[in-house]
């Protein structure tokens, strides 16, 4: 409902909506190299444009500069390469990222790292439940998409094991205002979509845009 304000002359009422109706919806892509080298997102972003969703901004204090076959595509990201989930969460450095960024979507793949530091399951988990509280902080209606991790040829029984943690978690851990939502990129995913046993190529880069896609237009329409 539109209310008069009397400080507003009622010719500018029309001018003001819309331009408060453009304000892009800020989606932050939060991972490690995975996420800041990949063309996922380049793919990712391209089929939202191409489906109808363009009132968006891929947000982070990264620019990537991968080369990708997607020319026209928004850069920006939280990916970071070699740093694990239990170090962003310990650090609080997610927080100021949050601050400079204020997304309203956080889509993460994050605990590749720490797997193959040989951290336990319930450290990771336990970092993921921190960094959720510090996004839930920074925006208290934030939506959250959380990927089971992709395969890795390194240490693969521990992405399994953080993976099937991911969901009894994330049901736990999940709000009514700020909901999170687990994103299967695990299943499908085969090694040899990977280009070193811990990257995707660019047959795996299409795979996680396709299944990050999905999900994430069902949050931004409210679904």
């Amino acid at each position: 409902m539109l209310l008069y304000s009397p400080c507003i002359p009622i010719g500018l009422i029309g001018l003001i909506v819309p331009a408060i109706a453009q304000i892009p919806l800020k989606i932050m892509p939060l991972g490690d190299s995975i996420t800041e080298w990949g063309c996922w997102r380049a793919y990712l972003w391209n089929k939202l444009q191409q489906g109808g969703i363009q009132n968006i901004d891929f947000v982070g204090s990264v620019t990537s500069t991968t080369t990708c076959t997607v020319s026209d595509w928004d850069r920006n990201n939280e990916g970071h390469a070699g740093y694990l989930a239990i170090d962003i969460a310990n650090n609080n450095q997610l927080v100021g990222w949050l601050s400079s960024a204020k997304p309203d979507i956080v889509i993460m793949h994050l605990g590749t790292n720490d797997i193959a530091n040989n951290k336990h399951t319930l450290e990771i988990i336990t970092a993921f439940s921190t960094l959720v509280d510090q996004m839930r902080a920074s925006n208290p209606t934030m939506k959250i998409l959380v990927a089971k991790i992709i395969p890795s040829n390194f240490n693969n029984q521990g992405v399994e094991n953080l993976n099937n943690a991911i969901s009894s978690w994330a049901l736990s851990k999940t709000m009514t205002a700020s909901p999170i939502v687990v994103v299967d990129q695990y299943t499908g995913f085969s090694t040899s979509d990977l280009i070193d046993g811990v990257h995707p190529n660019d047959s795996g880069d299409q795979k996680i845009a396709n299944v990050w896609y999905q999900p994430l237009v069902n949050t931004i329409n409210g679904s």
